[in-house]
């Protein structure tokens, strides 16, 4: 009987710790489990799962004191992902299985009844914070064995059962380094951008909000497009860069939403929440260690509120930090996380309640307009950067201007205004202008006085506010990208100040 140690990752958000499981197996005493170090209800379960598994895979169970501690103590422990180091911990601990193969090495996985090891979620980001811990090898649920090897710098290795895992420690037989199947692309239909006819104005609107990664605001009748628009967005996206796949697949790991034969998510996700979710649902929340919601999911994608003033002022409220920082804290009894949540806002509304398809035909009167498009408050608007009003769909519309364009032929004019603001901003580790902070623009990419002498009218009559003119400026950019400008002139920011026109809500 020894002192033995074995390792597992603790998750906090995405974030990640390792926590140190030590395994005093007393030769004296009374047969019993103690677990140290503030585990939650199903880690405390474990002691029966590991005893079951360890009985049922043939080998003895130490019939004395067995006292685990996971370190950090203080830390809470959540989860079920430590009962494969649990039971190897307890085994090398009794002297059962050889204890050097298991130094440097994290272990992942929840053991059923039978000695099974079942996937758990969260993959990617503990061993993303394995590696950083400097830990040399990771095992993990074969199931997840895609997934984990989308993480260099550690090697890993997958087991199905914990026969397997005794085996590899007992230098008896070794353990898959391959997924079972091979991994291939995850490819999404993407809805074809021709199908919305019409709606000149809104189709623009959309490109630039593709081009520069704005915001967007859609009002008008039912009918209209408004939703067919906000659903083609995402497919106007670029592909998804290395490092941002990974953080959006790490998120979709902690949900458990992974496929296992395509884990990378390579394009930009599309969360569309119906407007009965909860506060938490969209922004996090839970018992204990929150967890992320809708935010967090649409991170470097695409999140579409649709009929945004029937969300209600407190889910709407909720969303001006994270537009502002690019993520959200939650505040709860075990501690503070911070998700990530950098993504493009997309609201559609109708402009009353009773939405008819024209204007004239409205028969709300004026103060119950106020009230309904009053949920969309000001602070709000104002961090939205394009603004549009749908036309109703008429014969006329449907026919002018001929076909309308592809999907394919408006992404490549986006591609290129992007590539274009990638390549300005790349010493100063921005993809898009909406990133760019407003000093920037004003004092080291400053415009003449003639390009924004119609944005210093509009701040001096009070018709747009200091943070509006910052995002004008990051529109007028954009414009500027996708007309192939050196840099945007009066009349860019003539338009890109028109986008915020209050009369469009």
């Amino acid at each position: 009987m020894a002192l033995r140690h074995t390792w597992a990752v603790a998750l906090f958000g995405v974030d990640g710790v390792v926590v140190e499981i030590e395994a005093d197996v007393r030769s004296g005493g009374l047969p019993s489990v103690q677990l140290l170090g503030l585990p939650d209800a199903a880690l405390q379960e474990s002691k029966n799962r590991m005893r079951s598994a360890i009985q049922n895979c043939k080998e003895e169970w130490p019939q004395s004191c067995v006292v685990l501690a996971l370190s950090p103590a203080a830390m809470p422990k959540n989860g079920t992902s430590y009962d494969l180091a649990l039971a190897m911990a307890v085994l090398a601990g009794a002297e059962q299985v050889p204890s050097n193969r298991l130094l440097g090495t994290v272990l992942f996985g929840e053991l059923a009844l039978d000695g099974r090891i079942r996937a758990v979620p969260g993959l990617l980001p503990g061993l993303i914070a394995a590696r950083r811990a400097g830990m040399e090898r990771a095992i993990v649920p074969v199931e997840g064995l895609a997934e984990a090897r989308l993480v260099g710098g550690i090697e890993v290795l997958g087991a199905s059962h914990l026969r397997e895992v005794i085996a590899w420690a007992r230098e008896q037989s070794d353990l898959d380094d391959e997924p079972p199947w091979q991994s291939t692309p995850e490819t999404e239909d993407v809805p074809e951008l021709a199908d919305v006819l019409g709606q000149p104005e809104a189709r623009w609107a959309l490109e630039v909000a593709a081009a520069g990664g704005h915001h967007l605001l859609m009002v008008g009748p039912p009918g209209t497009g408004k939703t067919m628009l906000a659903r083609r967005l995402s497919g106007l996206l670029p592909e998804l860069g290395r490092q941002a796949a990974l953080e959006v697949t790490a998120i979709r790991s902690l949900a458990g939403q992974l496929a296992e034969q395509a884990p990378m998510i390579s394009s930009p996700p599309f969360v569309a929440p119906h407007h009965s979710i909860s506060v938490s649902g969209l922004v996090g929340g839970g018992v204990g260690m929150a967890k992320p919601g809708a935010l967090s999911s649409a991170h470097h994608g695409v999140l579409l509120l649709d009929e945004a003033c029937e969300f209600g002022p407190k889910r709407l409220e909720a969303l001006r930090t994270a537009l502002e920082d690019g993520e959200v804290r939650l505040c709860r009894r075990d501690g503070t996380l911070r998700y990530p949540a950098r993504f493009q806002l997309v609201l559609a509304t109708n402009p009353c309640p009773c939405a008819p398809a024209r204007d004239i035909d409205c028969q709300c009167p004026s103060q119950a307009r106020r009230r309904y498009l009053g949920k969309l408050s000001g602070p709000l608007l104002d961090r939205v950067d394009l603004r549009v009003r749908m036309r109703p769909i008429t014969a006329m519309s449907l026919s002018a201007g001929g076909d309308p364009e592809s999907t394919e032929v408006v992404r490549e004019r986006v591609a290129r205004a992007r590539s274009e603001a990638a390549e300005r901003w790349a010493e100063h580790g921005w993809n898009t202008n909406a990133e760019v902070p407003g000093p920037v623009l004003r004092k080291e990419y400053a415009l003449p006085n003639k390009a924004t002498a119609l944005l210093d009218r509009g701040l001096e009559t009070g018709a747009v506010t200091a943070r509006g003119a910052d995002r004008c400026l990051r529109v007028a950019w954009t414009l500027s990208d996708l007309d192939g400008s050196v840099r945007p002139d009066a009349d860019h920011v003539a338009a890109a100040l028109e986008f915020r026109d209050r009369r469009s809500v």
